[in-house]
């Protein structure tokens, strides 16, 4: 093990001896100014993770998640020297994370939390704007989803348990699967929940087929989509832009 990857290793396992070759300014050990370090990079990475992640937080209270983003931060150190973009491998951990097993809907809700974020950091794209626009002239357009346009297929109500961690007035979530639209017109980015048909849309709009093609094909897939409360979303949420 080099010097470097010794003191990678040792940065984030207390149980780790202090590396050899370390020594304080008056050459004596440095066991514990490197503890004091070790623990400030311990908690930077907890609360870059408490920030990131606020709903799972809310839903496993704040000393459990504590607890688990220790677990993790130890097993998945930075690759990125951006903080902000800290976890995004915390999803996939949490559907292996064997104390939040019974909690099925977890990895998605991390999903979801780490989607607004990457919407947030994303790309600016100037989104598609059609007024003025003949009818004939909007459905030929060939818009893509803009950078800052996130989709997300869950098995779980996750927009409705986001909703209900975030908003004091907010419905008990439902019970039956969810998809979510995360959008930045300005901004912020927004989760919307996606009508039936509106995955199959997305997935379509990626800049190669009309309007009128990516309709085409979700309404063969899906006939009794909202074709017309589908295209509203995307339009009025900026989640389409022409920009390549």
């Amino acid at each position: 093990m080099t010097h470097q990857s010794g003191f990678a290793a040792a940065i984030l396992d207390p149980a780790c001896l202090t590396p050899e070759g370390l020594v304080n300014p008056f050459g004596g050990p440095a066991g514990k100014r490197f503890d004091v370090y070790r623990n400030n990079v311990a908690v930077s990475l907890t609360e870059a993770l408490e920030t990131g992640f606020p709903t799972v937080r809310k839903l496993v209270g704040d000393e459990f998640f504590k607890a688990m983003a220790g677990v993790y931060l130890r097993a998945n150190p930075p690759t990125d020297p951006r903080l902000a973009l800290y976890g995004t491998s915390f999803p996939g951990f949490l559907a292996r994370f064997g104390p939040v097993a019974h909690l099925a809907y977890l990895p998605d809700v991390a999903r979801l939390d780490l989607g607004l974020r990457q919407s947030y950091h994303a790309a600016d794209a100037a989104p598609l704007d059609t007024g003025g626009m003949e009818p004939a002239t909007v459905l030929a357009q060939r818009p893509r989803l803009a950078p800052a346009t996130l989709v997300l297929s869950s098995r779980h109500p996750v927009h409705g348990i986001w909703r209900f961690n975030t908003d004091p007035d907010a419905p008990q979530p439902p019970t039956e699967p969810q998809d979510v639209l995360i959008a930045r017109r300005r901004f912020d980015p927004v989760p919307h929940l996606l009508p039936p048909g509106g995955l199959t849309l997305a997935r379509a709009l990626k800049g190669r087929l009309t309007l009128s093609e990516a309709m085409t094909r979700t309404l063969a897939d899906h006939p009794k989509a909202d074709i017309a409360a589908l295209l509203t979303l995307f339009f009025t949420s900026g989640a389409l832009t022409l920009d390549a």
